[in-house]
Parts: structure tokens; sequence; C-alpha cells
């Protein structure tokens, strides 16, 4: 903020408050319902009136109601998640380096096919996809999730890795293959390392998406076998017919997020380092 008026700095102060509340309320009331118990969550009060671990324990502790319901989920969505990312990265890069530093017929048609995937509408292509996998063994596995998962990690992905390779100077490469290496050895001993940041800021990016779905895994599962925790969320039920399972959900949602918000605060620095450096033309 240097350069700016006392008032310019209050403002700018103001203003960000004012993006901060707006973005971390929703979180922070579903935490509070999270503590509720279920008489409080018709109190109407923001914070709880008397706190409690009950909803925790349902979908965490042994013997809980939602405890077979929400822990092989997670399981389902960290593996999915992480497994969908690694072949999405893998990929992206070596279309993005090929993108980025050749120069042949077709490359942006490439580009406008991927970005054209990544905006395409998944509802409208769910149900043949449902029944493709019905028909050919894949519906609710892992695999019937991490190939439409690419769908949406591997085109976004495409676009950071290939603005980013364009700002690594050419002439590393071919200084490297001038000492004797091949275009291989250039790629993986000049370029990648260089290329890290860029490569750990599409993976996060890449998880997230996978992380996030919910219409694929509920459409393309129908058991504990691979449903992930969207999905698995929309099958919270009370004890009983008169309970509610906000205070599960509430508390699913608060275990599912906590982690994603640890890593983007962990690694905020890279992955704004990585954006900004594959956003600006050399």
């Amino acid at each position: 903020m240097r350069g700016l008026s006392t008032k310019q700095k209050i403002g700018w102060v103001a203003i960000t408050l004012v993006v901060l509340v707006w973005s971390l309320f929703p979180v922070v009331s579903i935490a509070m319902t999270s503590f509720k118990t279920q008489a409080g969550l018709f109190s109407g009060t923001f914070l709880p009136e008397e706190w409690t671990l009950e909803n925790y324990k349902t979908i965490l502790a042994p013997g809980g109601s939602a405890q077979d319901l929400f822990l092989p989920s997670l399981r389902n969505s960290i593996g999915i998640s992480l497994i969908a990312t690694f072949i999405a990265v893998f990929l992206a890069t070596l279309c993005a380096y090929a993108i980025a530093r050749l120069d042949f017929r077709g490359k942006r048609v490439i580009l406008t096919t991927a970005l054209a995937v990544s905006v395409f509408p998944v509802v409208s292509i769910v149900t043949p996809l449902f029944n493709l996998w019905r028909s050919i063994g894949l519906y609710d596995t892992w695999a019937g999730l991490v190939i439409p998962y690419l769908s949406l990690t591997l085109p976004i992905s495409i676009w950071t890795l290939a603005a980013f390779f364009r700002q690594i100077p050419w002439e590393l490469e071919q200084a490297a293959q001038v000492d004797g290496a091949t275009p291989f050895q250039a790629f993986r001993k000049a370029v990648v390392p260089l290329a890290a940041p860029g490569v750990f800021t599409t993976a996060i990016i890449a998880f997230f998406i996978a992380w996030n779905d919910f219409v694929y895994g509920i459409s393309l599962t129908s058991t504990s076998a691979a449903r992930p925790v969207p999905a698995a969320l929309s099958f919270f039920t009370g004890a009983s017919q008169f309970e509610e399972p906000t205070g599960s959900i509430s508390a699913a949602a608060i275990v599912v997020t906590v982690p994603v918000v640890i890593v983007v605060l962990l690694f905020q620095r890279r992955i704004v380092s990585g954006l900004t450096q594959g956003a600006v033309k050399g």
C-alpha cells in the first residue's frame, strides 16, 4: 500500500474486512451449527446455547449413526481425488510442455478444445455416461469417477501449465542439450525443477476441483464402495424420523473443509507465486 493516502488505506482495509466477513460467515455459521444440540438447532441463535461434540461423534466415533457412511466416503474422496490429480498433472505437464515449446498444427485447437471441455455442462453427459459405465462395469468404482474427473481437472491443468512453461527460457534447454543431455533429460533436469511452483499450484487446483465434485459422485455411485463425501452428505439422516441431520451434516462439512483451508493457508505463497508467474508474459 505504498504511495496511498491514509483515507485510501482505510478504504482498502474496510473493503478487505467486508470481503473476509462475506466469505467466512457461511463457514463460521456451519461451524456453530455443528456444535449445537438437536434442540439448539431450532433456537434461532447464531452461537450454540449448549455446546456439544455429539455431531462429531456421530460421524467419526465407532457406533455413530453416520460413521459407516462418512468415513468410507472420506477415504474414497481422498483416494479418488489424489489419483485424478496425479494423472491430470502428469498428462497436463507433457501436453503443456509440447504446446509451449513445439510448433505444430492444431496447437490452438487443442487449447480451444480443452477450454470447451472445461465449460461444458456436466449434467448433460451424466446420463449417457451412467448408461455406458453400467454396460462396461465401471459404475460404482474408483475408476468410474477418476476418468470423469479428468475431464474437470485436465483442461484447467493444461491451460495453467502451458502459461507457466512459456515463462521458462528456451536457452536453458538448449544449454543442457549442448552439454550432451537428450531432449527428455533437458526437460527432466532443467525444466521440471523450474516448473515446480506451477506444477504444485496446478496440482492443488486440480485436487480441489475433484474434491468438491457432486454431480459425478451422486450419479455414478450407488454404495459406499466409491461414493465421495459431497455425495454421501445427501444421504445423511437423523436417528429417527423426527430428528434433523443438520448437525451431522454441518460437522461433516467442517471435517471436509478444514483440511482444505489448512492446505491453502500453508501454501498460499506458493499458490500465488505459481499463478502470477504463469500470468506474466516474458
